[in-house]
């Protein structure tokens, strides 16, 4: 028998605000959802360990709803399903809807597809102690020491004298070798172990094992260097001078995996920012909506969305004004009328690092999507601060969709803190708040997600898209 509660506890239950997990609230079929979805994501994850594999993976899944290539200067008509490639890189999904643009605007959702990682130096290839070496300069904020000792795919593009273009992944089949970027062991480690913990490791020495196998010359005197460049020269055409024009990237040979006991959880590499890009991609193709919608899967956001490919790239403005045009209406008016949502991961709350976050703002893990009314550093520093009346609308089509959501910061005031794209887009006179799936350990080689936020986060899209 349920115990009766004072008319103070009932008052408090009818005012007080608290999160509230979502496993806890889901009905049995709703876990199965929970579940099912996060099937489809971790494949994605697999398929897209660099920001040209992600952009491939996506549009494979915008082929398959029926989603067509868009080149500037294609007509444009409601209904159509679309989606428009920014070199290789990026990739905008979008939907064509029947709402007077002008009036109504465009429903926005901008995620990002890169991730930290090492990216390979241009002039990369020596021999020493025995190991052929690729030289790195890595990319993105990282914890340098978190990626010595760890197994490492090989994936990027290498463009050849002849002006073709070679693809290479390797390290994520069973079968496949893997690379490796040495560490000190500790009985030598005092003085490394000493210091810092930006400097235990310095970028310089993010060297990537590739090769010990000599050639079998007795006149030739870089025996290793040979044995790889024979390699890689049989296998994709190269020679040494086309690493001059070629984009390859270490990154984590780990696939995305269950974690836990009950398997709520991922663990995976580039849950930031995949794990809102999937939702977003997955809403815009499953969503019927009477708005146009636009998912937009930019690059570059780890270095400050910068160059051609980032969200500061004019290519994004200009699709949006080729859209309008196509409409006969007005972009300057189309972009007062239209709404953002920018979905970037924050940080959840870690119990073993407590000190460091306001618990009472912080994110929690499986308590659903979460909202940021600002980001930046500090005094907000750099930050997209949304006003209250557009979160107030946004709170109002979650809670009409029912979905489970919550508001944080991104750590105490003074602990830190990060940027996102959506400035960038606000810039634009659109209205946007940050919303994103909660992430243990970020840009480390393995984070982890709830499986319940992750699925919030795309259930937060539906309801944004209607």
């Amino acid at each position: 028998m349920a115990e009766k509660k004072s008319k103070g506890q009932q008052r408090l239950g009818e005012l007080a605000y608290e999160k509230k997990n979502y496993y806890e609230t889901a009905s049995e079929e709703e876990k199965k959802e929970i579940f099912s979805y996060a099937e489809g994501y971790k494949t994605f994850l697999d398929a897209g360990k660099t920001e040209r594999e992600a952009c491939a993976a996506a549009v494979a899944l915008a082929k398959a709803k029926g989603f067509s290539e868009f080149h500037f200067g294609d007509p444009l008509c409601a209904g159509d399903k679309r989606y428009f490639i920014n070199r290789g890189k990026s990739v905008v999904i979008f939907r064509v809807g029947t709402k007077d643009l002008e009036k109504d605007g465009m429903r926005l959702i901008a995620a990002h597809i890169d991730a930290p990682r090492i990216d390979i130096k241009q002039v990369p290839l020596y021999e020493e102690g025995g190991m052929c070496f690729l030289k790195t300069h890595y990319y993105g904020g990282i914890k340098k020491y978190q990626w010595t000792a760890i197994p490492l795919a090989l994936h990027g593009v290498v463009v050849l004298k002849d002006g073709s273009k070679a693809e290479i992944s390797v390290g994520e089949k069973a079968d496949d070798p893997v690379f490796y970027i040495n560490d000190l062991l500790p009985h030598l480690g005092a003085e490394q172990m000493a210091g810092k913990a930006g400097k235990i490791v310095e970028g310089e020495q993010l060297n990537v094992v590739v090769g010990g196998l000599p050639y079998p010359d007795e006149e030739v005197k870089e025996k290793l260097k040979l044995t790889v460049l024979d390699i890689l020269n049989l296998k994709y055409g190269m020679k040494e001078e086309d690493f001059l024009s070629a984009e390859l990237s270490a990154v984590p040979a780990f696939p995305a995996r269950d974690v836990g006991f009950d398997r709520a959880l991922i663990g995976a590499y580039g849950h930031d920012d995949r794990v809102c890009a999937y939702s977003a991609l997955t809403a815009v193709l499953d969503g019927e909506s009477e708005h146009t919608v636009l998912a937009m899967l930019v690059d570059k956001e780890e270095i400050g969305s910068e160059g051609v490919t980032g969200m500061q790239s004019k290519i994004y403005e200009d699709l949006m004004e080729e859209i309008c045009a196509a409409a006969g209406a007005s972009f300057r008016r189309v972009r007062f009328a239209s709404k953002c949502l920018s979905s970037d991961v924050t940080a959840a709350f870690d119990p073993n690092f407590a000190n460091v976050y306001e618990r009472m703002n912080a994110a929690m893990l499986s308590c659903g999507t979460c909202m940021s009314k600002f980001t930046g550093a500090r005094g907000k520093s750099g930050s997209n601060d949304a006003n209250a009346e557009f979160v107030g609308e946004v709170r109002a089509m979650f809670d009409r969709a029912g979905v489970v959501w919550q508001t944080a910061e991104l750590g105490k005031v003074d602990a830190g803190g990060g940027g996102t794209v959506a400035k960038f887009l606000a810039n634009l006179n659109i209205d946007t708040v940050d919303l994103g799936v909660p992430v243990i350990s970020m840009h480390s080689p393995w984070e982890l997600i709830s499986k319940a936020d992750l699925y919030s986060n795309y259930k937060a899209f539906l309801a944004f898209i209607p």
